[in-house]
């Protein structure tokens, strides 16, 4: 879909050239000389983005940009490189960004795509948290690829057969199992997980098949196996090429004849069991190497599901996990904010996550400890490999002024704030009152 900019400038030139560089980049352009008319021109069209001359003489007239704002466009103001009290201006008034309004047309088009970006995330947000809560196959995500996932999630959830879940390691196959066994006929009975590698080999068998007494040295008394505490639910075997060719050979048994035998025991018993097994092996290779026996791969495989990594999911449905994980985490960290900054959003969004899920949980949950007491998750809290990525990739478009006048500027405007208070404008700033003093005295500011 192309997304619609809004140009509002006083001057033709700047109008057409502007805008004939925004074309040519692929978005849908409209061309207003006044804030007043942009306001109605942004009623008739929705735009996404609206670029406005921060140096028009309404700018700062109530409610402008806040209408704007409020029709869900990101604001860009363009300002004159040495116009430092019209960029403050227009950011206090809601612009989301400040741009050189002489700056090469390219620059001042890349600040137009990220600030599209960031309200379709804004949108996104809205639509995610709108929608449903539960956790359930909403929360995969809204894109095509995701929704076609929930749909094969839903028909595999309605048979018996067993189901392999393929996929690189922390992407969530274990939460996808869980939906398919609360999606299916045996919801209401038990849903147990084996986790290989917390078995020792030798006692992989004995964990999930149980034991009778006297099995081996350390068998006191019988042990159930979690075959037999899943019956008439799921079982769900985590890694199954990590499960010893001993144990591979009596799940078989389980899925073939609906029988097991504890170890040690003498009878085979009957179980009712949905098994949902789970790899992120190359099965070819794991077949070669003997890691995986081939009959048991041909049972498991009547319903096959690939779990795709995060970085080759949508933004939208990174964005709805971000959400869902987030608030899956939130009551564990007491005091953590419920909001999250769209800039923070932006950056979780925009990581390649390479440790899938489990490192995005990681991720979260530092944020919300970092982000305690505070009204939103903002940039600042995320880790610093985050704000690290993000700010190496960035490109700056407005052209540089030296800190020392943004420095002196933005302190004069803090004393003016508080009415020359010295105190609470250091508190304000995060400096003591002498560094404050000696930075009025610096700066001329007496």
């Amino acid at each position: 879909m192309t997304d619609t900019v809004l140009l509002i400038d006083r001057e033709e030139a700047v109008r057409r050239a502007l805008g004939d560089a925004l074309e040519r980049a692929g978005f849908e352009v409209h061309r207003e000389a006044a804030l007043a008319g942009g306001v109605d021109a942004a009623a008739r069209l929705g735009p996404d983005v609206v670029l406005v001359d921060a140096g028009l003489p309404d700018v700062a007239a109530p409610g402008l940009i806040a209408d704007l704002r409020a029709r869900g466009a990101a604001i860009v103001a363009l300002a004159a490189p040495r116009d430092i009290e019209a960029a403050f201006r227009a950011v206090e008034l809601g612009a989301e960004s400040v741009v050189a309004r002489d700056a090469e047309p390219s620059h001042i088009v890349a600040a137009a795509a990220r600030a599209a970006e960031k309200a379709r995330l804004g949108r996104m947000v809205t639509h995610l948290r709108a929608g449903s809560a539960s956790g359930g196959l909403d929360a995969l995500g809204p894109s095509p690829v995701m929704r076609q996932l929930a749909a094969r999630i839903t028909r595999v959830a309605a048979g018996r057969a067993p189901v392999l879940l393929t996929g690189e390691s922390g992407t969530g196959k274990g939460r996808m199992a869980g939906l398919i066994h609360a999606l299916g006929p045996r919801a209401a009975a038990p849903f147990v997980a084996f986790r290989s590698a917390a078995h020792l080999p030798a006692m992989a068998r004995a964990g999930l098949f149980g034991y009778e007494r006297g099995a081996f040295a350390e068998a006191r008394e019988r042990r159930l196996g979690l075959v037999e505490l899943a019956d008439r639910g799921t079982l769900y075997v985590d890694e199954i090429c990590e499960v010893p060719p001993d144990a591979q050979a009596a799940l078989l048994q389980v899925i073939d004849a609906g029988r097991f035998r504890r170890v040690g025991g003498t009878r085979d018993l009957a179980v009712d069991v949905r098994i949902v097994a789970a790899t992120d092996r190359d099965l070819v290779a794991a077949l070669q190497g003997g890691r995986l026996r081939e009959d048991l791969l041909y049972r498991l495989s009547v319903s096959t599901i690939a779990v795709p990594p995060l970085r080759e999911r949508a933004p939208e449905d990174r964005l709805a996990l971000v959400l869902r994980v987030a608030a899956e985490l939130r009551p564990r960290v007491s005091g953590s904010p419920g909001a999250w900054s769209a800039e923070a959003l932006d950056r979780l969004t925009g990581a390649p996550w390479p440790g899938n899920v489990r490192e995005m949980r990681n991720a979260l949950e530092r944020a919300l400890l970092s982000a305690r007491g505070a009204t939103e998750v903002a940039l600042e809290h995320l880790p610093g490999e985050l704000r690290a990525r993000g700010a190496a990739g960035e490109r700056r478009a407005f052209q540089p002024v030296p800190l020392a006048e943004l420095e002196r500027h933005h302190i004069e405007r803090a004393l003016r704030h508080f009415r020359g208070n010295r105190t609470r404008t250091a508190r304000a700033l995060g400096i003591s009152r002498a560094t404050l003093i000696n930075k009025i005295r610096s700066y001329g500011l007496h």
